[in-house]
């Protein structure tokens, strides 16, 4: 989360009340970077690279373009950059995977107006995977980024191969609608308290959670060049926006959905209350479900040492 305090204040005061072979395309961009993927590479110093599509210059980094096979594209949370994937996850995958992940349209360094509603980052998402040149991918959707997934395998299914969905929850599902003020008041809390707002959103209060928390916002410090852009307050209004949409939308009928989905949480999400995720499992029907104990919203990162075995074989298949 940025500008903790600039965002919540003009968020709260705007939403009160609110209802595969390697891709020619990426491989041509990647020739044009001086500082393109080496096999030092890790997400601490991969280069950021651009890809124009639709008039928007999206920007991204890849790793582990040499593994060949179904890329899998990345898709992130609220408020979140590039910078904001844990690198233990975005490394552990490309270790073995060809990981790509992308900032949607007017979200940190991508151009482009911000988009506010869930079906526009889905359509934003295949215009960035079409320009890729990949047919089809993998989509690991974390929080409003499994929302995205979700819409882009409803829009698509055929782009998409497997699925892995974290900390997130169906249209309509419980608590979504809300998610603006528990981020908000999380973001004030910070302030208050001098701390990240991911300590409270992402993990439990109880002493694991908040070493876990600690140890992940250390993570994110890694990288020291070549840093995302951070996301503007018109841009984190319109994905707040966005999720209230998708909160009070009528359910869909996820049953059309039949590729292979992991669907993960923490069993303690404040901010996308767990019960989503058992809910998706139930109307996802080729789907497995991963509860972590003592663990939040950012259960994924919290029990990274497990999951990316888990993620990987489950990939692989």
């Amino acid at each position: 989360m940025k500008h903790p305090l600039a965002l919540a204040a003009l968020a709260l005061a705007l939403t009160s009340g609110v209802a595969a072979a390697q891709s020619p395309a990426v491989a041509a961009a990647a020739a044009t970077s001086a500082t393109s993927e080496t096999p030092q590479s890790r997400w601490s110093n991969v280069a950021t690279q651009t890809l124009a599509a639709g008039g928007v210059n999206f920007a991204y980094r890849e790793l582990g373009r040499h593994h060949g096979g179904t890329p899998v594209i990345l898709l992130n949370h609220l408020a979140a950059v590039l910078d904001d994937w844990d690198p233990r996850v975005v490394d552990g995958l490309a270790a073995t995977r060809h990981v790509i992940v992308f900032d949607n349209r007017g979200v940190g360094a991508s151009t482009g107006s911000p988009a506010n509603a869930m079906e526009q980052m889905a359509d934003d998402a295949i215009l960035f995977i079409d320009a890729t040149g990949f047919r089809q991918v993998d989509l690991f959707g974390f929080s409003m980024g499994g929302m995205i997934a979700q819409e882009v395998a409803l829009k698509r299914p055929q782009l998409v191969r497997r699925m892995i969905l974290a900390g997130t929850g169906p249209a309509g599902g419980e608590g979504i609608s809300t998610v603006a003020g528990v981020a908000n008041y999380d973001m004030l809390r910070g302030l208050l308290t001098g701390q990240d707002p991911k300590q409270y959103l992402f993990f439990t209060r109880t002493a694991r959670g908040i070493e876990a928390g600690k140890a992940f916002l250390a993570r994110l410090k890694e990288r020291s060049q070549d840093r995302d852009q951070e996301i503007a307050v018109a841009a984190y209004v319109a994905q707040l926006q966005a999720l209230n949409a998708w909160g009070r939308k009528a359910p869909a009928d996820l049953s059309t959905i039949t590729q292979p989905v992991l669907i993960v949480n923490g069993d303690d999400d404040r901010m996308v209350p767990t019960s989503n995720s058992v809910d998706l499992a139930r109307r996802l029907p080729n789907s497995t479900l991963l509860i972590y104990p003592d663990a939040g919203h950012g259960g994924v990162f919290q029990h990274h040492a497990d999951f990316l075995p888990k993620a990987i074989a489950f990939l692989s298949r």
